[in-house]
């Protein structure tokens, strides 16, 4: 019985698309700083030319905070962490922009236009509160996380759609799709997701540190960001997460913070 299910999708297509789903995974770029390979199949001058039409979007459709002091801390603590990242992404337009939001959040688009919500600041609290975040942000520009996702993304889809074409019809093809796309989000994406931005926290302590903000800073800033989300009421089940856990990933800072330590240069 075993072996007739199995048989409803063809082993040629079956093959095909656990192929395409090893390659997809197996890396093709080498991310800065970490040194982990990465499947992305876009070009980074494509990547970098729609993060920087949805940043002119977004900056005419969010309010835009223009308080002197404020702003000339984000351009600031902004410029210096660039200056460190430039030998990783050379060819970024940096700008930096506060947008009036209650979001405790911030952003990094492709080709480095960093946005930060008013909302996160009560949390950052000082230049170097908001290094953790704006160093955190831009890794994800720097890593091309953005073009890793939509890649990983569009594999996944293109293995489903021929999964789909082979099971359509068959007793068992909305079990088989159903488990399909179920899998590859709690199994692929998800995880994908969560080492993304544990690999953001990392490239951007060393970015802080590199830049003359305390490494040790960044695991201030998560513990108190932490604070904030149980205060929220903010839970989710781990394995359903885009994030890590905060208490993994202040776990993870401070086994990192020996070696960042090092690349410290005091401003």
């Amino acid at each position: 019985m075993s072996r007739s299910r199995f048989r409803l999708v063809p082993r040629n297509l079956f093959g095909a698309g656990i192929a395409a789903l090893v390659l997809a995974f197996t890396g093709c770029n080498t991310v800065p700083v970490t040194g982990r390979q990465q499947f992305n199949m876009m070009p980074a001058g494509e990547e970098m030319q729609l993060g920087i039409s949805e940043f002119s979007k977004m900056k005419t459709s969010v309010p835009i905070n223009h308080d002197p002091k404020l702003n000339a801390l984000i351009q600031r603590v902004g410029h210096r962490i660039a200056a460190v990242a430039a030998a990783d992404m050379p060819n970024a337009q940096w700008e930096f922009v506060v947008f009036e939001s209650k979001e405790a959040n911030a952003f990094c688009l492709p080709g480095g236009k960093v946005g930060i919500y008013t909302g996160i600041l009560p949390i950052t609290r000082d230049e170097n509160g908001l290094a953790t975040v704006m160093g955190h942000e831009v890794a994800h520009a720097v890593a091309r996380h953005g073009g890793g996702r939509m890649s990983q993304a569009n594999a996944i889809n293109m293995v489903g759609t021929g999964l789909g074409a082979a099971v359509n019809g068959s007793k068992y093809g909305a079990f088989a799709t159903t488990a399909y796309g179920l899998g590859t989000q709690l199994g692929i994406a998800l995880p994908h997701s969560r080492h993304q931005e544990s690999e953001a926290d990392e490239i951007g302590m060393v970015y802080m540190a590199r830049a003359g903000f305390p490494p040790a800073s960044a695991v201030g800033f998560w513990q108190r960001f932490a604070q904030f989300n149980q205060q929220q009421g903010k839970a989710t089940l781990w394995f359903l997460r885009t994030h890590p856990l905060d208490e993994k990933r202040i776990a993870d800072l401070q086994k990192l913070l020996p070696k960042v330590q090092i690349q410290f240069k005091p401003h």
